[in-house]
This record gives C-alpha cells, structure tokens and sequence, in this order.
C-alpha cells in the first residue's frame, strides 16, 4: 500500500474519532472549557505512554525536534482550546466545519514552513474554503458569532500545528513520542486554569471526559501517522469526511440541523477541496 493510501485511511480514522469527541465533549455540560482540555490532553498523554513503554520506544529528540515539538504544542494547544469552546457554543456541525478550515491553512503554512509549493489550483481553494466559512459564521455585529471567530482561530492553529506534526515525522521521530509530548504540553499548559476554575463533576461528567480524552487519542494517533505518510494537499479532502460524522451525531444526540447558511457553506468548502482533489489527481495521471 502507498504513502498516500495509507494517510488517507489514517485521516478517516482520526475524522471518526475526532468528530465522537466532540459528541462526548458537548454531553459532559457545562463545565468550564480548560476543564474539558485537562481531561482530554491527561488521557492522551497516558495512552501515548502506554504504547511507548509497550513498544519499547526510545524518548529521545534533538535540538531542531524540540524546537518543533514545541511549535506543534503551543498551536495545538491553542486549536484545542479553541475548538471546545466552539464546540461548547455553537452547533457541534458547525464547529467541526470551522476546524476542518485546518487543511487549508495547513496549505499555507506547508508553503511556508516546508517549501512544499502550493498550487493556484491549491490558492483558489483556501480563498473558495474562506469564503464558505463567511456562510457558517454569518459575520456581523452580533454576540453570537464570536463562538464562530473563535473556531476559525482553532482551525488557523490546528492547521500550523499538523504542518509541524508533518515536519516531524519526516524526521523520523515516531507518532506516539509527538503525541506525547504534545499532550503533556497541554496538560500541563492549561492546569493553572484547570484548578483556578474548577467545578465538581458528577461520576457521569466524568466518565464522558475520560471517554472524550480516549476518542482524542485515537484521532490524534491517527492524524499523526496520516501526516506523516502524506502532505495536507493530498489529505484535505478526506479530512471532511469529519463534518458528515458530526452532523449525523448532532442530529442523533442533539437534534441539531444546519441553517440554510450553514449549508451553503458546507457545500462550498467540501467542493473546494473535492476540486482541488480532483485537479491534482488528473495532474499526477497526465
């Protein structure tokens, strides 16, 4: 199997579990975001230890590693943060479609930070991806839209932090160190607000955060590998297939339904990356 197969197959897995965390976020209620993040980053970085020590992987970076190991932490940190407290805030669809601007912005700092050259077929999806986000967040002077500003802030940082994840691993330095060392970073980042803003849980409160903290392990191993195995611009597409899984559990779980804006959006972001998808596939054949 190739490189590119099996990043796809490794970004549908993550799109499964990421958009199952969510569901199991927006369940536990209404505690406070950093609360959510703690629970999450804590269980993550357990089952990265827990395949470390099994595998008998060496922890071990170089300098540069570090370096980015650091970049890949504070912006991960920062897209999770951000990303709950969409989540906690909006339609749980809507706010998945908010994340998955990542691959887009991945584009751009892919551009940047590896020299993988971007296309204007590549261009002229992050601006189609952009303005299909204008649909979802509905601009405007009201209250309500800074949940939606606060989810493309999540998907600008999540998409420079898996264009580190990517640097990373071709380096050579495995999944499971990256996501351990990203999860303790976060833990241990958001851990003063944590015990600043504290509120008792109820054993089912708790269950669901440990059960949100295992689906963000699987999804966070999963996107790991994928971006080792392949660049964002062969991924983008796949990655979407996050936003049919929320919608089907926020309507199972919530009763939520898109507006007809929200829609509109979708269909403009999914068939800017399906195009871009398509457009490079008949580049490589002819």
């Amino acid at each position: 199997m190739s490189n590119k197969k099996k990043g796809i197959i490794f970004i549908l897995s993550a799109a499964f579990w990421f958009s199952l965390m969510t569901v199991f976020i927006r369940m536990s209620g209404d505690l406070p975001t950093m609360q959510k993040s703690l629970f999450r980053n804590a269980v993550a970085a357990v089952t990265a230890w827990g395949i470390i020590f099994k595998t008998g992987t060496k922890v071990q970076f170089n300098k540069g590693q570090f370096r980015d190991l650091m970049c890949r932490s504070f912006f991960g940190t920062v897209g999770i943060v951000t990303n709950y407290y969409a989540v906690d805030h909006m339609n749980i669809a809507d706010a998945n479609m908010l994340n998955k601007l990542s691959p887009f912005f991945a584009i751009i700092a892919s551009a940047i930070i590896l020299k993988e050259k971007a296309s204007k077929t590549e261009f002229a999806a992050v601006i189609a991806a952009f303005i299909g986000a204008l649909f979802v967040i509905k601009p405007g002077f009201q209250v309500n839209n800074f949940p939606a500003v606060v989810g493309v802030i999540g998907g600008l940082t999540a998409g420079i932090a898996y264009t580190f994840v990517r640097k990373l691993g071709q380096t050579g330095l495995p999944g499971p160190i990256i996501v351990m060392f990203f999860s303790m970073f976060s833990t241990i980042s958001v851990l003063p607000f944590f015990i600043a803003q504290y509120e008792p849980m109820s054993s089912r409160q708790l269950a669901l955060l440990l059960m949100a903290g295992l689906c963000a392990a699987g999804g966070q191993l999963s996107i790991t590998k994928a971006y080792t195995y392949a660049p964002a611009r062969d991924l983008s597409v796949f990655d979407y297939s996050q936003i049919v899984f929320a919608s089907i559990w926020g309507f199972l779980f919530f009763s939520q339904l898109p507006d007809i804006w929200s829609f509109i959006g979708y269909v403009i972001i999914i068939g800017a990356a399906v195009t871009k998808f398509t457009v490079q596939k008949r580049a490589v054949q002819n």
